[in-house]
Parts: C-alpha cells; sequence; structure tokens
C-alpha cells in the first residue's frame, strides 16, 4: 500500500475517533469495543495471511487515540473554573464581538485562559481590543446545541447585561485591529453609497456582516435557501471560488494558470477584508483545496489534502467536527464540487465554455445542493426544492457584484463623490438579486423541515450509489 494511502486512512481512522468520542460516548467503552474489532481483524489476518486485515487492526488504534485526544481536549476545557452564579466583579479583553439586536461580546478574562459571552445593550459601542471592567452573574453552559456551539468556540460561560466599564482602547492585536477597522470603513462606504437594504446585502456577501437585516429580509433568504451567502462558510465561498475562477477563466479570457493564481488573490482579498476570522480562514482553506485538486487533476491528491486539512483544524479544536455546522458544510460542499461536479458536467454533456459561465454555475451549485441538502434540513429545519433555482439564478453575477463591491470600497477610499456614482451600477445587480430573493422567499410549497437520521443516511447511501453507477456508464461508454 502507498505511503498517501496509508495517510489517508490513518487519519480517517483518527477523526472517527474523535468523533465517537463527541458523542458523549464513554471513553472506555470506545477503547474496549476498538480493541476487540482489532483483535478479530489481526486473527483474521494472520489466519487468512491478508495483509489488509493486518492493516485494520493496526487502524484502530487511531480511532483510540483521536478518541483519547478529545476527551483530553474536552477535559481540559471542563477544568476552567469560574465562580459561577456569584455576581462578582470581572476585568478582560474584548476579543471578537458581534452587532445587531444588541452586542455580543466575547471576553477574554485577565489571568485567565477562560473566555466568556457577554450579552449587551447597543450602547455604548464596544470595540476588538478594549478593555473592560464587568459586573454581573456568569452562567454555567448546559448541554443543548447552544451550549455545545459556545464550547466550540472556547467560550465557558456567559452573562447578560452586565454592569461595563471602559478602562483602554486598542490593547488587542494590532494587525487584526487594522483589519477590522477597515472592515467597519467598507461598510460605511456601503451605507454611503446605497440604500440601506442593498448596502445591508453587500456587506453580507462581501464581509458576512447581517446586522442590519430586517427580519423579514432575514426569512426571505431561509425560505429561498440563500442564508449561505452572507454566512461565511465554505459552501458558499466554495461555490463563489468556483464562480470566479470560471469568470476568469472564460470571461476575462485568462489562461488556467493565470485564472488561478487571480482566484486565490480574491481569497486573500475576502479574508482579510473579513478580519482573518478562524472560520472564514477554514473556508477560505477548502476553498483553496478544491480549486488545487482541479488544476492537479488527481483524486488521491485531493483526498490526501482534504483530510489533512480537516485534521489541522480538528487538533486546534477537536469540537469542531461534530458541533461546527460550517465545517461540515465546507467539507461537503468542497467534497461535492470535486467529485460531483465534473460528472454532472458530463451526463449533461456540457460544452467547456458557456455565456457567463453558467454550466460551471449550474454544475457547481447543483453539486453542493445535493451534498450538503440533509445538513441544511437537520440544522436549520428549512429547505426549500426552490432553492436551487434561486441559487443558480444568483450564484452567476455574486462574483461580478464582489468584485464591483470591492472596487467601488476601494474608490471610496480614495474619492467617495466617485463611489457614490460607482454604486449606481452595483445597484443593479443587487437590485436583481435582491428581488430573486423575495420573489422565491414567498414561494412557501413543499418546504421540508425536518429529516430523520435514517433517512439522511439512506440519502447519502443513494447518493454514492448513484455516483458510483453514473462514473461505471461512462466509463464503460467512453471505453
Amino acid at each position: 500500500m502507498k505511503i498517501y494511502d496509508i495517510f489517508f486512512f490513518a487519519v480517517l481512522f483518527f477523526l472517527i475517533g474523535v468523533f465517537l468520542a463527541s458523542l458523549n460516548l464513554d471513553f472506555l467503552i470506545i477503547s474496549i469495543v476498538s480493541l476487540f474489532s482489532g483483535t478479530i481483524f489481526l486473527f483474521l489476518g494472520f489466519f487468512k495471511n491478508n495483509r489488509k486485515f493486518l492493516f485494520a487492526a493496526a487502524l484502530i488504534i487511531f480511532i483510540i487515540i483521536g478518541a483519547f485526544y478529545y476527551v483530553w481536549d474536552d477535559k481540559n476545557l471542563k477544568s476552567i473554573v469560574l465562580p459561577f452564579g456569584q455576581k462578582e466583579n470581572f476585568s478582560g479583553l474584548v476579543v471578537s464581538l458581534e452587532r445587531g439586536s444588541g452586542q455580543k461580546l466575547t471576553v477574554l478574562l485577565n489571568n485567565q485562559k477562560a473566555r466568556v459571552l457577554i450579552q449587551a445593550r447597543n450602547y455604548p459601542e464596544f470595540n476588538y481590543g478594549d478593555l473592560i471592567n464587568f459586573k454581573g452573574v456568569i452562567k454555567n453552559l448546559d448541554d443543548s446545541s447552544y451550549g455545545n456551539y459556545l464550547r466550540k468556540e472556547r467560550i465557558s460561560g456567559t452573562i447578560d447585561f452586565p454592569e461595563i466599564e471602559l478602562i483602554k482602547t486598542g490593547q488587542g492585536n494590532f494587525i487584526k485591529a487594522k483589519l477590522l477597522a477597515l472592515k467597519d470603513k467598507t461598510i460605511e462606504i456601503f451605507q454611503q453609497a446605497l440604500p440601506l437594504e442593498k448596502s445591508a446585502f453587500l456587506s453580507g456577501i462581501v464581509l458576512g456582516e447581517r446586522g442590519e437585516f430586517s427580519k423579514e429580509f432575514k426569512e426571505a433568504m431561509a425560505k429561498s435557501g440563500t442564508t449561505h451567502l452572507v454566512a461565511l462558510s465554505g459552501y458558499n465561498i466554495s461555490i463563489i471560488i468556483w464562480a470566479v475562477f470560471s469568470l476568469f477563466l472564460t470571461t476575462f479570457g485568462l489562461g488556467r494558470k493565470s485564472a488561478f493564481w487571480f482566484s486565490i488573490l480574491i481569497i486573500i482579498l475576502f479574508v482579510l477584508m473579513t478580519g482573518a476570522e478562524a472560520s472564514v480562514v477554514r473556508a477560505a482553506i477548502m476553498g483553496v483545496i478544491a480549486l488545487l485538486s482541479k488544476e492537479i487533476g488527481r483524486a488521491y491528491s485531493f483526498r490526501n489534502a482534504v483530510i489533512f486539512a480537516g485534521f489541522l483544524m480538528i487538533l486546534k479544536n477537536p469540537k469542531v467536527l461534530n458541533f461546527d455546522v460550517g465545517f461540515q458544510l465546507s467539507f461537503l460542499a468542497v467534497i461535492g464540487l470535486v467529485y460531483l461536479s465534473p460528472l454532472i458536467k458530463k451526463v449533461f454533456r456540457f460544452k467547456k465554455e458557456s455565456l457567463f459561465a453558467w454550466q460551471d454555475n449550474f454544475s457547481s451549485t447543483l453539486s453542493a445542493q445535493l451534498m450538503v441538502m440533509p445538513l441544511l434540513i437537520s440544522y436549520f429545519s428549512n429547505f426549500s426544492p426552490f432553492s436551487f433555482l434561486t441559487n443558480l439564478l444568483i450564484l452567476s453575477v455574486i462574483p461580478i457584484t464582489m468584485a464591483l463591491g470591492f472596487m467601488m470600497a476601494l474608490i471610496g477610499f480614495i474619492f467617495m463623490p466617485l463611489a457614490l456614482v460607482f454604486g449606481w451600477f452595483v445597484n443593479i445587480f443587487l437590485s436583481y438579486e435582491i428581488f430573486i430573493i423575495k420573489i422565491f422567499g414567498n414561494i412557501n410549497i413543499f418546504n421540508i423541515s425536518s429529516l430523520s437520521l435514517v433517512l439522511v443516511m439512506l440519502y447519502y447511501a443513494a447518493l454514492i450509489s448513484l455516483f458510483l453507477f453514473a462514473k461505471n456508464v461512462l466509463i464503460k461508454n467512453n471505453g
């Protein structure tokens, strides 16, 4: 067996161990069952003189290692002791924040590894790098999905509307502070150049900001299946990056190598503009891998690259495997784009070039939608069959809208009156996209709101079977 195969299966079994432990299965039970299975494989390997059974027996060890790593990490996180349920004074550094209906501040407590999530009012406004004192009652996290989500974010407790006093500003990382300031200035330019709803949507698709969205527009996005456009997950970034690559390749007439590097540049700019948050960096990595795999053209190279990226992310934070929806959407979407998209093109006999690269967008959108549909239903309790059509109509112009948005922001930094004029062109694309979202957001026919685990497993089994069948048929026909 080749070294890249050994690497792939070793990491895969490690991830299986992490996943099993994340289900709150007892580590001792996982170890006993794994060792028992390993013993059976070992016996079969010697008895039948089969190296595959011996290799499987060796891989079982990595399940135990993965489970141990998760348990060790979880124990370290829960070992952080805070005075829960007691009203006390605290001080800490604001390391991230989210604005919308109030402010959500993630604060790293002084002289501790603990992070707490503060729900604060809209005013006074706080910023990244602010050193604050606050007084209130820290609540412990429960075992709900929200509690697990916060643990995944390395948060140990929450506190609602404490008394907050600003001590000092500018205490965070200098580079991150400048990036976030650039982001805020960009949003300000959008707000000056465009109407409120359109500036909010452009801020969403370019920077992931959703604080200015109305309740009605959020519902329209959810019902039309377009919320991912402003989520900055690997799901939308992967689709966008393929669309950008196709745009450079077909519309601008660049060579594959030039289109590839320009697409990488777009990703880097995107990450920088959004403040280089961990979730965006992760999604960008997945997008780069998907694009790189197409250029390499070897399935095992993509397979190892994507599992190695996941391995590094899980080493840093093992909770993302089971409790980070964006992480899961990233992997499934990229897998769909790499494995399903080329097959869809062959099934539909698409040509290499098409107007506005609609054929690439069609295959990319369909492949990603097919891969992530069960997760969208399971996590968001809402999936409309019309979401594919909505995304197909919108995704073709999203890269252009993003490019124009970046250009408008750049012009606004230099000469704002010219940015106002440029905003008229951006407004045309935004008007079209918002119109499509609202139209399909009002169609509530056939919405699917729930899906059992059994159905999810059957769905993916059927999808894999159809993929293998179609692949074999195409191979025979081409042969």
